[in-house]
């Protein structure tokens, strides 16, 4: 799971641009496959994916501490790292990673607005972009739950269901309040795990009255905590990244 990507992964058939994957820490440590699977699914849609051995962590942990100094010097490697004219945008899987690295215009304002303007989630880049690749069947009842700092950091909330929507077969359904915090926070699940568990509850309860064969959600923070909350509450969903879904669901379609 830890191995690394590529440099470059090609797109299938005629290329629509270039883009860089931006990998970050937790995902390559616990989330490899979400890695592998974006990459995959960029590729399948018609992008050159471009993954920079010179990137390193977004600095929003550090930030997050209050750690500013130490945060803008990670900054500044991201920028040299994707200073490439030819990157049409920097693709992220991490909403935490995302809106790091959107803050960068604020935190370096001389060398950093370059670097924040070309930032996407995946789900917006591809939503923007259109997919091009089929995209085979998924029976399945879903709910989307929304990252915090996809939604409130990045204002992104259309766009993973749109393309979830986009999947035959899958069926998106609601829950109670999907853009209300996990309890996950950054590290506020480790610092203050009584508060979290608190905040935790209430999304599960939210979840298990909707009942999805499926939770998806596009942050690392938010996929274990609502994992960890899955299991010990009993319930029957298995909780995964948009890119997942749409993995498969190529996947499904390259095989039918």
């Amino acid at each position: 799971q830890r191995a690394a990507l590529p440099p470059l992964i090609a797109a299938r058939g005629t290329s629509r641009g270039r883009v860089a994957l931006f990998v970050g820490c937790i995902m390559p440590e616990l989330f490899g496959d979400v890695n592998r699977e974006t990459a995959r699914v960029l590729a399948a849609n018609g992008f050159d994916v471009e993954v920079s051995p010179d990137q390193g962590c977004c600095g929003a942990l550090h930030a997050h501490a209050g750690d500013e100094r130490f945060a803008h010097a990670l900054a500044r490697e991201n920028v040299a790292a994707f200073a490439s004219p030819d990157l049409e945008a920097v693709i992220s899987n991490s909403a935490g990673c995302g809106a790091a690295l959107r803050d960068v215009g604020h935190w370096l304002p001389d060398e950093g607005p370059g670097l924040a303007s070309r930032v996407r989630d995946v789900c917006e880049w591809l939503d923007e972009q259109g997919l091009t690749a089929a995209l085979g069947r998924i029976d399945a009842r879903v709910c989307y739950d929304d990252p915090c700092h996809l939604l409130h950091g990045q204002r992104v909330g259309d766009a993973p269901r749109r393309l979830l929507q986009a999947i035959p077969g899958l069926d998106l359904v609601t829950h109670d309040d999907p853009g209300a915090c996990c309890g996950a926070a950054g590290t506020y699940n480790v610092t203050q795990p009584e508060m979290s568990r608190a905040v935790l509850a209430r999304k599960l309860e939210s979840l298990a009255a909707a009942d999805p064969d499926l939770i998806v959600t596009g942050n690392p923070g938010c996929l274990m905590q609502l994992r960890a909350g899955c299991a010990q509450a009993g319930l029957r969903a298995e909780v995964v990244h948009p890119v997942t879904l749409l993995d498969r669901a190529i996947a499904a379609a390259d095989h039918s």
